[in-house]
């Protein structure tokens, strides 16, 4: 055991060499390549970050705008439903104005075509009665005036029913 107390010299030196020597080996051949990777791998990991917080922020910005496009096509939806609605409402309307107008100038042509008509019928009628009158006026005369004291009888009565001045 005193061995391992001992300490000699040319092997702490030969020790210490060998040391620095896989030392520097390593932190060339070794650690250089290592902390190169690692470094590497850092700058990737940092780029992907980079890249997922555009992209989160791209996503949030592409939500927002469909966001605005979905009610800005709402609205527009809702503008041209109530311009139908108006429009529908103003041709109905209009239907029913014009429906209104022409059966009112159906019914006054119906009116002075009913007025013509019985203007027509009363003047018929008027030239039928004063025919008929005539005719029986005819008759009523040629039966009077048959006989000569029926005339002067007639004659009579017609100049005292006449007023004379």
């Amino acid at each position: 055991m005193e061995a391992f107390l001992n300490t000699v010299y040319g092997t702490v030196f030969w020790s210490t060499i060998s040391f620095l020597v896989v030392l520097i080996l390593m932190r060339r051949m070794a650690w250089g390549p290592i902390l190169q990777g690692l470094k590497e791998r850092e700058e990737e990991i940092d780029g992907a970050l980079n890249k997922a917080k555009e992209a989160r922020a791209e996503i949030e910005n592409l939500q927002s705008d469909n966001e605005r496009l979905l009610q800005e096509a709402r609205a527009e939806r809702d503008g041209m439903l109530r311009d139908a609605r108006d429009m529908a409402d103003k041709l109905v309307g209009d239907a029913k104005q014009l429906a209104k107008d022409e059966g009112e100038r159906m019914i006054g042509q119906a009116k002075q075509a009913i007025d013509g008509e019985r203007a027509a019928a009363v003047a018929d009628l008027k030239a039928e009665v004063a025919k008929l009158s005539l005719e029986i006026a005819e008759k009523l005369v040629r039966q009077e005036l048959k006989d000569e004291g029926n005339q002067q009888a007639l004659i009579g009565r017609m100049i005292s029913d006449s007023k004379l001045n």
